[in-house]
């Protein structure tokens, strides 16, 4: 039986780059090369069985774009995915915070 991990870490090798920067596109003479915040996982397992399995999972948050029109080059964000990802986060920061700053006080 091969070992899992290893079959994985061959197949997962390519994910890296190829995840957060996407294929670039030409449109009527802009070049485009999406950008993405990406995670992956994976895991595997066997008994003295035999018995085997393997997973994994993954997200990815577009960030945006470079923009490159002849010898100018510029990165555009995602403004959507930017309001969902920092709505949150300012959200429960500023909860962690305020609970904080309250237990420092007694």
């Amino acid at each position: 039986m091969p070992n899992i991990a290893l079959e994985l870490g061959k197949q997962s090798a390519s994910f890296g780059v190829s995840s957060a920067y996407g294929e670039q596109q030409d449109v009527d003479g802009v070049r485009i090369i999406p950008v993405a915040l990406s995670w992956s996982g994976f895991g595997g397992g066997s008994d003295d069985a035999g018995n085997g399995g393997g997973g994994g999972g993954g997200w990815a948050v577009p960030l945006g774009a470079y923009i490159r029109r002849g010898d100018d080059i510029r990165f555009e964000p995602n403004v959507v995915s930017l309001l969902a990802v920092a709505i949150p986060f300012v959200f429960f920061a500023g909860r962690a915070l305020s609970r904080v700053i309250r237990a420092l006080k007694k």
